[in-house]
């Protein structure tokens, strides 16, 4: 009972860390996009790639989340909110540290050295002012959010519903009830013994034959 009620609890620390380590990965690609190809970056004014980049989070959350084997409705909620906040969260470290990289060498090109905590709480203000500004203009940005947060809803809702489906399969569909696998039979082997069945002990008396 006890390992049940942990499976939740992992699910919201393994999403919380892909996260995480979703919101650096989208920083570094807010930080590093002029060394695209130009072709990449322009394409579509740049939404299909932002869109690719929330979709890309969005399963990175969901597979960690529902390694845990969720079944209830939480998880779903939870990792559309890691999803949605990891992309929010990784376009505002990657303005930041900009921001703070530029204020210190205006017209240098960023480089892996301008990764610094101290770039990031130098041009944070900035890089917040500026996301902030963004929100309320520009609807591709929530539209970014949005992909990542529902995408990561639907595949986590339909894992749990696999998973619930698997729980309410009958034991005669080649799976026990628990989990474990069926009990291998012969070929033509009876699962009971008949009441009939003669036995081999030489001692036990046997029916008469009929008529």
């Amino acid at each position: 009972m006890s390992h049940n009620r942990s499976k939740p609890l992992i699910g919201l620390v393994a999403g919380l860390v892909a996260a995480l380590v979703c919101a650096a990965g989208l920083g570094a690609a807010v930080l590093f996009q002029n060394h695209l190809p130009a072709a990449v970056r322009t394409f579509g004014n740049g939404h299909p790639l932002s869109a690719g980049l929330s979709l890309v989070i969005a399963v990175v959350i969901a597979l960690a989340v529902g390694a845990a084997r969720p079944r209830g409705a939480v998880l779903p909620v939870v990792a559309a909110l890691y999803a949605g906040g990891a992309v929010m969260a990784g376009q505002i470290v990657g303005s930041s540290v900009m921001e703070g990289a530029l204020a210190r060498r205006p017209g240098v090109p960023l480089g892996v050295a301008d990764v610094t905590l101290a770039n990031f709480l130098g041009g944070l203000s900035g890089g917040l002012g500026r996301y902030g500004a963004r929100l309320s203009e520009s609807w591709p940005v929530w539209t970014y959010i949005g992909v990542a947060a529902l995408a990561a809803l639907l595949l986590v809702t339909l894992r749990v519903l696999r998973l619930r489906r698997a729980d309410r399969r009958p034991a005669g569909d080649g799976e026990e009830p628990d989990g474990r696998e069926p009990e291998y039979r012969a070929p033509f082997e009876p699962a009971q013994p008949t009441p009939d069945q003669p036995t081999t002990d030489l001692f036990t008396p046997r029916k008469p034959a009929r008529g």
